[in-house]
């Protein structure tokens, strides 16, 4: 308890920045975290160690008897939050304008060879990117995806085991790691072990997606999933299937963390609430840069991505944003990747896109004339619906799960800064042959005559515009046939529109001949049928990495201290003072 109360007091001398107003550029560091990080304070080394060392040795089921943490207080657990908030503060440091970890590790520019080391030296930043032992990596892995794990386990007694509170405190700890230090991220990604750390990200953002007042664990959840799917092992290791059955509110399916992570994110998108619409763009991200390593979909999944594109391409969708249609190109990439790279094991996506041919016929012959494009924004006047529900049977959910539910009137949240578009978010590599990526630089913007940029790759243009909807932006953008056209004539059909005319001839024949009404027949010819010679050149894979700005960091700084705010508001420590860098708002 005295070591809680000290870490209490140092992280109230650390929270300078609660009180200043977000900026994008705050170089001046908090002088008591500096001084904390630096070689002025000869306790660094065993501090950083030992606040690691907390967190991840902690399992708060112990001996796993049953209601024990309700019968004897457990002080290891704020005592382990404490370390956990202030580890988190003292790492608050802009990887991207500063001397960043290179690969193996060492920092670039350290004060050996540089009399005047550029920036204050964060040890604690520096300690962290110097971590390289596999025991230590597996120590802090296995800590870490045990606390995640936690809130997650089943039991028989109902309230039987106790359950943590602080994961978004752990989320943001992992992405640290990940960030400073690359092998630890390789070490991560190596085995299957990331998919400890995986399945607890996804129930969070399942369990969370309808609730305002978690929108940040939403974000944060979302941005480690962006960080990971950069590396092709991500990819990989998604192929292994999910048997652990984790209670959560998505249709039962039986296949790989693929189909989870698609599931999760076909649930977020259909019925998370408006204020995550910004985060389409990183769901669908993601899924494209694994979509070239998913050797085998499940049926429910391939019905799923295919009612997204349905979703979003339909007219109103489309006509309504100056950004929404990035969201069927995202999706043609992933069907492209998957028919180029994994055609055989994806019969059953194949199949889906056979029976779904329709959506890609309309797209391809999208009207483009005024009076259409017109209508279809007076039907979104009158139905605005986020999303369509229709035609996704949504089967039943797996037992034992609870739906998710919106946050309880009154509950208080801390208001985010907005994050960077996904253009700023990420940067475009291509996959050479032997694996190893290359970037492409992005090209100049040019602006087309009515002051939009001129649409090139789907990544190019995303703005801000992204967060008006038609109905508040009516007044600044309107849909013309030249930009729909412009747009139009770069849908990435060619693949599709040749798997349909060699596929669905002979599927109608197998239909005619048989009397086929069952599904199974149809999938067996697909199964064993090949493509080889008759699609188009396979195209490079273009992975969209992220890569560290400004913009974030602000987020993350604005995100943390919301945390830590609210986390300690019995007893009060920053509740009710005039705190700067957020607004704080009851649901």
């Amino acid at each position: 308890m005295n070591r809680m109360e000290l870490l209490k007091l140092l992280l109230t001398c650390f929270s300078e920045a609660m009180y200043l107003p977000p900026a994008p550029e705050s170089g001046s560091t908090n002088p008591w975290v500096q001084f904390f990080c630096s070689t002025e304070n000869r306790h660094a080394l065993p501090l950083f160690t030992s606040l690691l060392n907390t967190v991840c040795a902690y399992d708060p089921v112990g001996y796993g008897i049953p209601y024990n943490h309700l019968l004897f207080s457990d002080y290891r657990e704020p005592l382990v939050e404490e370390a956990a908030q202030v580890l988190i503060v003292t790492l608050d440091h802009d990887s991207a304008t500063s001397t960043s970890p290179t690969v193996d590790g060492t920092t670039t520019g350290t004060a050996m060879d540089d009399a005047d080391p550029p920036g204050p030296e964060n040890l604690f930043v520096n300690y962290l990117s110097r971590i390289h032992r596999e025991e230590d990596f597996q120590f802090i892995l296995k800590g870490i995806a045990r606390l995640l794990s936690n809130p997650l386990l089943q039991t028989y007694l109902p309230n039987s085991t106790k359950k943590i509170q602080f994961h978004q405190e752990l989320l943001v700890l992992f992405w640290k790691l990940c960030d400073f230090n690359k092998k630890f991220l390789f070490f991560v990604l190596k085995s299957s072990d990331v998919l400890d750390i995986l399945v607890p990200i996804l129930y969070f953002l399942n369990d969370a997606r309808a609730d305002q007042s978690r929108v940040g664990l939403m974000h944060i959840g979302v941005f480690i999933l962006l960080l990971l799917s950069g590396e092709r092992n991500f990819g990989v290791r998604l192929n292994k299937p999910y048997s652990v059955r984790v209670p959560m509110d998505v249709p039962v399916f039986t296949g790989t963390h693929a189909d989870l992570l698609i599931v999760v994110f076909h649930r977020i998108v259909t019925s998370g609430h408006q204020r995550l619409q910004p985060l389409f763009d990183c769901l669908l991200t993601i899924v494209v840069n694994v979509s070239p390593y998913l050797k085998s979909l499940s049926m429910v999944t391939a019905n799923k991505l295919l009612h997204l594109l349905e979703a979003f391409s339909t007219t109103w969708f489309l006509f309504s944003s100056a950004q929404n249609h990035h969201l069927v190109f995202f999706l043609l990439e992933v069907f492209n990747n998957i028919i180029q790279y994994q055609f055989d094991g994806n019969s059953n996506l194949v199949y889906a896109i056979i029976r779904k041919r329709s959506v890609f016929h309309q797209l391809a012959n999208l009207p483009t004339d005024p009076p259409t494009i017109h209508k279809a924004l007076q039907r979104r006047r009158r139905a605005p619906e986020p999303l369509s529900r229709t035609g996704s049977q949504d089967s039943a959910s797996m037992e034992g799960s609870r739906p998710a539910a919106p946050a309880e009137p009154g509950t208080l949240k801390t208001s985010l800064v907005a994050t960077p578009g996904i253009d700023k978010l990420t940067e475009k590599s291509q996959v050479s042959e032997d694996g190893t990526l290359r970037s492409l630089e992005p090209e100049p913007q040019q602006s087309s005559a009515d002051g939009s940029p001129a649409e090139g790759e789907p990544s190019r243009a995303w703005r801000e515009q992204r967060r008006l909807s038609s109905a508040s932006a009516s007044g600044q953008w309107s849909p013309t046939p030249e930009w729909v056209l412009s747009w139009k004539s770069k849908l990435p059909l060619q693949t599709i529109m040749r798997l349909l005319q060699v596929l669905v001839p002979q599927v109608e024949k197998i239909c005619i001949d048989k009397g086929l009404t069952d599904e199974s027949e149809i999938l067996r010819f697909l199964q064993h049928g090949t493509l080889v010679g008759l699609l188009p050149v396979p195209h490079p894979i273009l992975i969209r990495k992220y890569q560290a700005n400004s913009g974030t960091a602000m987020w993350f700084r604005t995100y943390m201290w919301g945390v830590i705010y609210l986390r300690n508001v019995d007893p009060p420590v920053w509740y009710d003072t005039d705190v700067k860098l957020f607004e704080i708002q009851r649901v």
